[in-house]
Protein backbone atom coordinates (compact mmCIF):
# COMPACT_ATOMS: atom_id res chain seq x y z
CA UNK A 1 0.00 0.00 0.00
CA UNK A 2 2.85 2.44 0.76
CA UNK A 3 3.81 2.57 -2.91
CA UNK A 4 0.28 3.72 -3.84
CA UNK A 5 0.30 6.46 -1.20
CA UNK A 6 3.75 7.56 -2.37
CA UNK A 7 2.37 8.54 -5.78
CA UNK A 8 -1.27 9.23 -4.84
CA UNK A 9 -1.05 10.96 -1.45
CA UNK A 10 -4.49 12.59 -1.63
CA UNK A 11 -6.63 9.46 -1.36
CA UNK A 12 -9.74 9.56 0.81
CA UNK A 13 -10.02 7.19 3.78
CA UNK A 14 -12.48 5.08 1.81
CA UNK A 15 -10.05 4.80 -1.12
CA UNK A 16 -7.18 3.86 1.21
CA UNK A 17 -9.36 1.14 2.71
CA UNK A 18 -10.35 -0.18 -0.73
CA UNK A 19 -6.76 -0.27 -1.99
CA UNK A 20 -5.64 -1.99 1.24
CA UNK A 21 -8.26 -4.72 0.72
CA UNK A 22 -7.16 -5.46 -2.86
CA UNK A 23 -4.05 -7.44 -1.89
CA UNK A 24 -5.76 -9.93 0.44
CA UNK A 25 -8.72 -10.39 -1.95
CA UNK A 26 -6.46 -11.22 -4.91
CA UNK A 27 -4.18 -13.37 -2.75
CA UNK A 28 -7.23 -15.41 -1.76
CA UNK A 29 -8.51 -15.74 -5.32
CA UNK A 30 -5.07 -16.50 -6.69
CA UNK A 31 -4.92 -19.64 -4.58
CA UNK A 32 -8.10 -20.87 -6.30
CA UNK A 33 -7.51 -19.57 -9.84
CA UNK A 34 -4.05 -18.79 -11.14
CA UNK A 35 -4.72 -15.17 -12.16
CA UNK A 36 -1.32 -13.71 -11.32
CA UNK A 37 2.04 -15.52 -11.22
CA UNK A 38 3.31 -16.32 -7.72
CA UNK A 39 6.39 -14.17 -8.36
CA UNK A 40 4.24 -11.23 -9.43
CA UNK A 41 1.96 -11.63 -6.42
CA UNK A 42 4.95 -10.58 -4.27
CA UNK A 43 4.97 -7.29 -6.20
CA UNK A 44 1.20 -7.02 -6.54
CA UNK A 45 0.84 -3.33 -5.64
CA UNK A 46 3.73 -2.24 -7.86
CA UNK A 47 3.23 -4.40 -10.95
CA UNK A 48 -0.54 -4.54 -11.06
CA UNK A 49 -2.16 -1.78 -9.02
CA UNK A 50 0.33 1.06 -9.57
CA UNK A 51 0.88 -0.04 -13.18
CA UNK A 52 -2.88 0.29 -13.80
CA UNK A 53 -2.86 3.72 -12.16
CA UNK A 54 -0.25 4.85 -14.69
CA UNK A 55 -3.23 5.67 -16.92
CA UNK A 56 -4.43 8.13 -14.25
CA UNK A 57 -1.10 10.00 -14.38
CA UNK A 58 -1.61 10.53 -18.10
CA UNK A 59 -5.37 11.11 -18.11
CA UNK A 60 -7.39 12.20 -15.04
CA UNK A 61 -10.95 11.24 -16.01
CA UNK A 62 -13.76 13.73 -15.49
CA UNK A 63 -16.87 12.70 -13.50
CA UNK A 64 -19.41 11.04 -15.78
CA UNK A 65 -16.81 9.60 -18.16
CA UNK A 66 -17.71 6.15 -19.50
CA UNK A 67 -14.83 3.71 -19.92
CA UNK A 68 -14.60 0.21 -21.39
CA UNK A 69 -11.82 -2.10 -20.14
CA UNK A 70 -11.27 -4.78 -22.81
CA UNK A 71 -9.77 -8.12 -21.79
CA UNK A 72 -9.77 -7.05 -18.16
CA UNK A 73 -8.62 -10.47 -16.88
CA UNK A 74 -8.84 -10.25 -13.11
CA UNK A 75 -9.81 -6.56 -13.26
CA UNK A 76 -6.78 -4.65 -14.55
CA UNK A 77 -6.49 -1.82 -15.24
CA UNK A 78 -10.17 -1.18 -14.51
CA UNK A 79 -10.50 -1.96 -10.78
CA UNK A 80 -7.67 0.30 -9.47
CA UNK A 81 -8.85 3.13 -11.76
CA UNK A 82 -12.45 2.67 -10.56
CA UNK A 83 -11.28 3.11 -6.96
CA UNK A 84 -9.38 6.26 -7.91
CA UNK A 85 -12.24 7.72 -10.00
CA UNK A 86 -15.47 6.87 -8.12
CA UNK A 87 -17.56 9.22 -10.30
CA UNK A 88 -16.46 7.57 -13.55
CA UNK A 89 -18.29 4.49 -14.90
CA UNK A 90 -16.23 1.42 -15.82
CA UNK A 91 -17.46 -1.50 -17.93
CA UNK A 92 -15.02 -4.42 -17.51
CA UNK A 93 -15.29 -7.20 -20.09
CA UNK A 94 -13.50 -10.47 -20.72
CA UNK A 95 -14.41 -13.55 -22.73
CA UNK A 96 -13.30 -15.90 -19.91
CA UNK A 97 -16.06 -16.50 -17.38
CA UNK A 98 -13.94 -17.44 -14.36
CA UNK A 99 -12.02 -14.17 -14.62
CA UNK A 100 -15.27 -12.17 -14.64
CA UNK A 101 -16.39 -14.19 -11.60
CA UNK A 102 -13.32 -12.86 -9.77
CA UNK A 103 -13.97 -9.28 -10.93
CA UNK A 104 -17.59 -9.43 -9.76
CA UNK A 105 -16.48 -10.67 -6.35
CA UNK A 106 -13.86 -7.91 -6.02
CA UNK A 107 -16.47 -5.31 -7.00
CA UNK A 108 -18.89 -6.72 -4.41
CA UNK A 109 -16.31 -6.88 -1.60
CA UNK A 110 -15.10 -3.32 -2.27
CA UNK A 111 -18.69 -2.02 -2.78
CA UNK A 112 -17.73 -0.38 -6.08
CA UNK A 113 -20.97 1.07 -7.45
CA UNK A 114 -19.25 2.45 -10.57
CA UNK A 115 -18.15 -0.90 -12.04
CA UNK A 116 -20.05 -3.33 -14.25
CA UNK A 117 -18.38 -6.66 -15.12
CA UNK A 118 -19.54 -8.81 -18.02
CA UNK A 119 -18.42 -11.95 -19.83
CA UNK A 120 -18.59 -10.88 -23.46
CA UNK A 121 -16.33 -10.36 -26.45
CA UNK A 122 -15.52 -6.71 -27.11
CA UNK A 123 -16.63 -6.91 -30.76
CA UNK A 124 -20.15 -7.91 -29.66
CA UNK A 125 -20.74 -4.75 -27.61
CA UNK A 126 -22.99 -2.04 -29.05
CA UNK A 127 -22.66 0.65 -26.37
CA UNK A 128 -20.56 3.79 -26.84
CA UNK A 129 -17.80 5.03 -24.53
CA UNK A 130 -15.51 8.02 -24.03
CA UNK A 131 -12.38 5.89 -23.61
CA UNK A 132 -11.35 2.30 -24.08
CA UNK A 133 -8.53 1.00 -21.90
CA UNK A 134 -6.57 -2.24 -22.02
CA UNK A 135 -3.44 -3.90 -20.76
CA UNK A 136 -1.64 -5.50 -23.73
CA UNK A 137 -4.44 -7.90 -24.70
CA UNK A 138 -3.32 -8.43 -28.29
CA UNK A 139 -1.45 -6.65 -31.07
CA UNK A 140 -2.91 -3.25 -31.87
CA UNK A 141 -3.72 -4.26 -35.47
CA UNK A 142 -6.02 -6.99 -34.09
CA UNK A 143 -7.53 -4.74 -31.44
CA UNK A 144 -8.30 -1.69 -33.56
CA UNK A 145 -11.13 -3.15 -35.72
CA UNK A 146 -13.07 -4.23 -32.60
CA UNK A 147 -13.31 -0.60 -31.52
CA UNK A 148 -15.18 0.70 -34.54
CA UNK A 149 -18.46 2.39 -33.63
CA UNK A 150 -17.79 2.24 -29.89
CA UNK A 151 -16.87 5.88 -29.23
CA UNK A 152 -19.12 8.79 -28.31
CA UNK A 153 -18.89 11.82 -30.59
CA UNK A 154 -18.67 14.49 -27.89
CA UNK A 155 -15.38 15.01 -26.05
CA UNK A 156 -15.40 16.52 -22.55
CA UNK A 157 -12.12 15.27 -21.06
CA UNK A 158 -8.69 16.82 -21.47
CA UNK A 159 -7.95 14.43 -24.36
CA UNK A 160 -10.24 13.64 -27.28
CA UNK A 161 -12.04 10.31 -26.93
CA UNK A 162 -9.86 7.35 -27.74
CA UNK A 163 -7.85 4.38 -26.49
CA UNK A 164 -5.35 4.17 -23.64
CA UNK A 165 -3.16 1.07 -23.61
CA UNK A 166 -0.63 -0.15 -21.08
CA UNK A 167 2.26 -1.53 -23.11
CA UNK A 168 5.82 -2.67 -22.42
CA UNK A 169 9.01 -2.49 -24.46
CA UNK A 170 9.20 -1.19 -28.01
CA UNK A 171 5.75 -0.30 -29.32
CA UNK A 172 6.43 1.91 -32.35
CA UNK A 173 6.63 -0.88 -34.92
CA UNK A 174 3.40 -2.41 -33.66
CA UNK A 175 1.56 0.91 -33.56
CA UNK A 176 2.71 1.95 -37.02
CA UNK A 177 1.25 -1.16 -38.70
CA UNK A 178 -2.04 0.71 -39.06
CA UNK A 179 -0.59 4.21 -39.64
CA UNK A 180 -2.74 5.84 -36.97
CA UNK A 181 -1.65 8.80 -34.85
CA UNK A 182 -0.61 7.94 -31.28
CA UNK A 183 1.38 9.34 -28.36
CA UNK A 184 3.67 7.37 -26.03
CA UNK A 185 3.83 8.37 -22.37
CA UNK A 186 6.76 6.79 -20.52
CA UNK A 187 5.79 5.63 -17.04
CA UNK A 188 9.36 6.10 -15.82
CA UNK A 189 8.57 9.84 -15.97
CA UNK A 190 5.98 9.29 -13.22
CA UNK A 191 7.18 6.25 -11.24
CA UNK A 192 10.80 5.71 -10.18
CA UNK A 193 10.79 1.93 -9.67
CA UNK A 194 12.89 -0.13 -12.11
CA UNK A 195 9.83 -2.07 -13.27
CA UNK A 196 8.51 1.05 -15.07
CA UNK A 197 11.65 1.76 -17.13
CA UNK A 198 10.18 0.03 -20.20
CA UNK A 199 6.48 0.60 -19.49
CA UNK A 200 4.32 3.04 -21.44
CA UNK A 201 0.79 4.35 -21.75
CA UNK A 202 -0.07 4.65 -25.43
CA UNK A 203 -2.87 7.08 -26.28
CA UNK A 204 -4.65 6.67 -29.63
CA UNK A 205 -7.30 9.29 -30.43
CA UNK A 206 -10.26 7.79 -32.27
CA UNK A 207 -9.89 9.47 -35.65
CA UNK A 208 -12.81 7.64 -37.21
CA UNK A 209 -15.46 8.81 -34.77
CA UNK A 210 -16.42 12.13 -36.30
Amino acid sequence: MDIILKYFPDLTEKQKEQFAKLGPIYQDWNEKINLISRKDMDFFYERHVLHALGIAKVMPFQPGTKILDVGTGGGFPGIPLAILFPDTHFHLVDSIGKKITVVKDVVKQLKLSNVEAEQVRAEELVRKYDFIISRAVTRFANFYPWMKGKFKKEDFNEFPNGMLFLKGGEVDEEMEELQVSYINYHLEDYFKEEFFETKKVVFVPWEGKR
